[in-house]
């Protein structure tokens, strides 16, 4: 990806590395991504920018209130993101986009360590069924009790948990989504939208 990239970003610096999550690190909001995308995270060193999917994901975030701005272009560009924190299952951009079993182990003790370090999170926002999935694990590997029956993935599902915490499933905001209509901006806004309702109750 990095060593063969398209025409349209030769010359550029590929960051071609595992990415850290980012955000506020005070932030009640939390959002479990995928994955980073092979010419957007991958490329520009932070997640969900320079690609689609953050297009779509910034423009959500800004809409409620969790971004200074609707885009994110590259690192450096202004965005913050306020009571707000990105991180993903896997940390580095998968082959076709499809994380093995295997990597989303790999990766999770860095999910874990940022969910001990953001202790004022009461929102989580699982971007896909595999961040929904991630989650749910990290709160079990963390010695959270199952939630009985399993909470259910689909766009729009809200699990409440024991300990205040609510989590909210949405699709993930990825091209196969967004260009077939599953999932459309005024859904993606709604679950931010919830979010914030969430959030903002005394």
């Amino acid at each position: 990806m990095a060593a063969a990239p398209p025409r349209r970003y030769l010359g550029q610096r590929y960051w071609a590395r595992p990415l850290p999550g980012f955000g506020d690190p005070r932030s009640r909001l939390l959002l479990v991504g995928l994955a980073p995308a092979a010419h957007g995270g991958n490329r520009s060193g932070r997640m969900f920018t320079g690609d689609r999917s953050g297009d779509w994901l910034f423009d959500a975030l800004h809409h409620a209130g969790f971004a200074n701005q609707p885009t994110s272009e590259r690192r450096g560009d202004g965005l913050e993101l306020r009571d707000a924190y990105i991180t993903a299952a896997v940390r580095c951009a998968p082959p076709a986009n499809k994380p093995t079993v295997a990597e989303i182990a790999c990766c999770e003790p860095y999910l874990l360590a940022e969910l001990r370090l953001l202790t004022r999170v009461r929102v989580v926002v699982g971007l896909g069924r595999i961040g929904w999935q991630a989650y749910l694990r990290a709160r079990r590997a963390l010695g959270a009790p199952a939630m009985r029956p399993a909470p259910q993935f689909g766009h729009g599902a809200l699990a409440r948990f024991d300990d205040g915490v609510t989590l909210i499933a949405s699709y993930h905001p990825s091209q196969q989504n967004t260009f077939t209509g599953k999932l459309t901006r005024p859904m993606l806004r709604g679950v931010f939208t919830t979010a914030r309702r969430l959030l903002d109750r005394p």
